[in-house]
């Protein structure tokens, strides 16, 4: 009778420790990664170049762009049209502020404008005919790339304005470019908005259950909408980032975004909040991934490991994200 109450602050303890160890694990061995390609290559990937320009700071585009996906995941749908949005809006910006001379901050607006009609369209596809998301998203991924080769007449569009060059990859905060502290802002603002506000809180539901969610009064729909409406928003918000950061815009090279995107997203659903989409997990994942694949360049490594890096941990960060996604919810059923 009375080793009852003595076990149950144990377990408590137990249990503790084992969320708080998984919660923490991917930064413990992004931490890790860093102290063995540190002590491998000391002189190379220990520098303040490699580490704040070189890993830091170039991964901004790549953290808005697993922003962009997190959200309509949380609501239970998928976007693939988020690398095409990414190249639309950065040629936009280029075409515009290049070839038309319109001020770099009219091309910008001009930008999210677009990847907001995107998003209208998509959710509209989706909620309005019933189409599964991933289906939908595919085929305006497909139809976007086109747009963009047609309106660049596929040429790579160089000499963005230096006001949003300097502003995103030139000056710099603490020694790391400006882009990485946008980014950083964006996902604080998410995780605001998904953690403490009702709409956060109606999007998981949905997510976690639409009949359900349909069934409590929510307008499911509107929820569902509204969620790709802010993907392609955020989409285009990474395509003006990538602008920045290369100075130009190519037809082509956004759609290499979308697979390292996909990771992050996945991979971070494992950390800090294991089993939920999470958007300081997707910063964390996409910053671990990045220095791996710095790393083992550095180390002279074929460069198709980066392929082989992406591919095998989004195959993981998959297969982890469900098991968490199901033990939570054994935990959290009711009457248990």
């Amino acid at each position: 009778m009375s080793t009852a109450p003595a076990q149950a602050p144990s377990r408590v303890r137990s249990w503790l420790s084992r969320d708080m160890a998984e919660r923490l694990a991917l930064p413990v061995v992004w931490i890790a990664t860093i102290v063995v390609f540190g002590f491998l290559r000391p002189d190379t990937f220990l520098t303040t170049d490699n580490m704040f320009v070189n890993i830091l700071g170039t991964q901004a585009v790549q953290v808005m762009l697993a922003l962009a996906l997190i959200v309509p995941l949380v609501a239970g749908e998928y976007d693939i049209s988020v690398a095409a949005n990414l190249s639309l809006s950065a040629m936009i910006v280029a075409l515009l502020n290049v070839d038309h001379g319109v001020s770099i901050w009219i091309a910008i607006l001009a930008a999210l404008a677009a990847g907001a009609v995107i998003g209208i369209v998509n959710g509209g596809l989706i909620v309005l005919l019933g189409i599964d998301s991933f289906i939908v998203t595919l085929g305006t991924s497909t139809f976007i790339a086109g747009v963009v080769l047609w309106i660049s007449d596929s040429r790579t569009v160089g000499g963005i304005s230096g006001d949003l060059v300097n502003n995103v990859i030139i000056n710099k905060l603490l020694g790391i470019p400006l882009g990485f502290w946008y980014a950083l802002v964006f996902s604080a603002i998410l995780l605001y908005v998904l953690e403490f506000t009702a709409l956060g809180r109606r999007l998981l539901f949905v997510g976690r259950g639409r009949s359900v969610a349909r069934l409590s009064g929510l307008h499911v729909g509107r929820l569902r909408w509204g969620a790709m409406v802010a993907s392609g928003l955020l989409a285009a918000a990474a395509g003006v980032i990538y602008a920045g950061t290369t100075g130009s815009a190519d037809p082509t090279s956004g759609l290499n975004f979308l697979l390292p995107a996909f990771s992050a997203a996945f991979l971070g659903a494992t950390t800090i909040q294991p089993g939920r989409f999470n958007p300081f997990g997707a910063v964390v994942a996409v910053y671990f991934l990045a220095t791996g694949i710095t790393g083992l360049q550095q180390l002279g490594v074929d460069t198709f490991i980066q392929q082989l890096f992406y591919g095998g941990a989004l195959v993981l960060a998959v297969a982890l994200s469900q098991l968490a996604r199901k033990r939570n919810a054994i935990q959290f059923t009711p009457g248990e």
